[in-house]
């Protein structure tokens, strides 16, 4: 399956400053651990002949396009593209790519956590309710690692349900939609995106149902969240990361909504706090899309971009203690 055209988010604000310390004369290694349709990991290697990638994903049509195109571009040599979900790549690399520490680490991690174009509009993959579809969202939909969403649309209990509809969605009407789900699939097993949107759809008041929000979007979200196991690989791996770049070297991470974007900003807070990896937070507010890029591209609007670096001493800041 081919992958579909995909717009690259806040590419210059992530390129610029993850290769800002780079040293002019000597190679740089950076990672790109959501290679999607590799806009972010060819960007690197664009900018300057010095620069080699290694970058991560788990969606079988995102490695065959990439290596597809990596081979076509001649970039063999410099880019390695790993089939693995980033949260095992601390260890993978640091066993397999051990050269890379030899010179201090990583010059700059990348993690946009943002779901590719080509998740949306491929009908397959069950990701949008634009589509009438099989109710999958697994990123890797040839494993069977993660339960599907239709698995967990019909096996989950009322209360399973209701809970990730309010942590994962913000539902507010995450009780009424539970509830419903669950009348629904007594009658019939939900199997289809449509079929979920027709339930959520009519677990709203009729005067909530044509906002400018489709109903069925925070369900959605929340079950592509639950289905990969997400928020809980984002809040375990932030940390695993950091002990990766060189001194200077930064990471940078784009969310998309407001429950990664805390744990981001949380991790961050927490971690320049410690001593034994110490990091300076770049962003106190994050930095966001700007108003031509999200004429450009609508899906844009909602990320946030996070930088932090790595130092060599945290500097006290009691000017007095000595």
């Amino acid at each position: 399956m081919s992958y579909g055209s995909h717009y690259t988010v806040l590419k210059k604000e992530c390129i610029d400053t993850l290769t800002e310390n780079a040293p002019a004369d000597q190679k740089s290694f950076y990672a790109d651990l959501t290679f999607g349709g590799g806009g972010h990991s060819f960007e690197f290697l664009y900018r300057n002949p010095l620069f080699n990638v290694r970058s991560t994903d788990q969606d079988p049509d995102a490695l065959k396009n990439g290596n597809e195109r990596i081979q076509k571009e001649g970039m063999l040599e410099r880019i390695k593209l790993i089939n693995t979900n980033f949260v095992h790549f601390p260890e993978i690399i640091r066993e397999h790519s051990p050269e890379i520490f030899k010179d201090g680490g990583f010059q700059g991690i990348l993690l946009d956590l943002g779901v590719s174009s080509h998740h949306f509009d491929e009908a397959t993959r069950g990701f949008s309710f634009r589509f009438d579809g099989p109710l999958d969202m697994r990123m890797n939909h040839q494993s069977d690692e993660f339960l599907t969403a239709e698995e967990i649309v019909n096996t989950y209990d009322e209360k399973d349900l209701k809970r990730i509809f309010e942590e994962y969605g913000e539902e507010k009407n995450a009780r009424k939609i539970a509830l419903k789900i669950c009348e629904e699939r007594k009658i019939k097993r939900i199997q289809t995106t449509k079929e979920l949107e027709n339930i959520v759809f009519h677990s709203y008041p009729k005067e909530h149902r044509y906002g400018k929000t489709n109903p069925s979007t925070r369900v959605f979200q929340a079950l592509r969240l639950e289905v990969n196991r997400e928020l809980e690989v984002l809040s375990n791996t932030i940390d695993q990361l950091i002990p990766l770049l060189k001194i200077g070297g930064r990471l940078a991470i784009i969310s998309f909504h407001s429950l990664e974007d805390r744990i981001v900003k949380n991790v961050f807070r927490d971690a320049s706090a410690k001593t034994d990896f110490p990091v300076n937070v770049l962003t106190k507010k994050p930095i966001l899309p700007t108003e031509a890029e999200i004429l450009d591209n609508s899906r844009s609007r909602s990320a946030k971009l996070r930088i932090l670096e790595r130092i060599e001493v945290k500097k006290d800041k009691n000017k007095y203690k000595y």
